[in-house]
């Protein structure tokens, strides 16, 4: 996946260049990937500020400002705790948009709610945020690579709702001569 990591995050880098919008990450289970993915791409530096591992609970309160009382009410992996860390890293980075990660990479660590392979991202901006789930448990390595991917691929489908590109298929074309 590391081929399709850098053509999303190629998409990414012309969007967010483009506009001066700016980004961040908030990641436990893909422990940096993203923000790695990202930065593969020069020219990432100016609209990339950071990101923060929030591996553990505490870190994902005291500095991403999770509730702890969602943490208590819903766990860690949860659509909620990923909206707040999504959140948090925009107000403690300063950016437009953000990606977060939370889950169950594996191979242990599940439980019966959330079993290894549980994955919650959200990305977008604040107020604005999309997520989705992943359930599937392929091992550790393509759990955190198919997260990785799938936080790139789900800020990209934010990013173009909020700018959408012309259809080059619609326009005209000039006659031959």
């Amino acid at each position: 996946m590391q081929f399709e990591n850098k053509v999303l995050s190629k998409e990414i880098l012309f969007t967010l260049y483009e506009t001066g919008k700016t980004l961040a990450t908030a990641e436990s289970c893909t422990s940096g990937k993203v923000a790695e993915s990202i930065t593969m791409m020069p020219g990432a530096s100016a609209y990339f500020t950071g990101g923060i591992v929030a591996y553990s609970e505490e870190v994902k309160k005291n500095l991403l400002h999770v509730s702890a009382e969602l943490i208590e009410e819903k766990t860690v992996v949860s659509e909620e705790v990923a909206v707040q860390m999504a959140e948090g890293v925009c107000d403690v980075l300063g950016t437009d948009y953000a990606i977060a990660t939370t889950g169950v990479a594996g191979p242990g660590g599940g439980t019966l709610e959330n079993p290894v392979g549980t994955i919650w991202i959200a990305a977008g901006k604040k107020g604005e945020m999309k997520t989705v789930k992943l359930i599937e448990d392929d091992g550790r390595d393509v759990n955190v690579a198919r997260a990785t991917f799938r936080a790139l691929q789900l800020l990209l489908e934010v990013l173009k709702e909020d700018f959408p590109q012309p259809d080059l298929s619609e326009v005209p074309t000039p006659e031959a001569k």
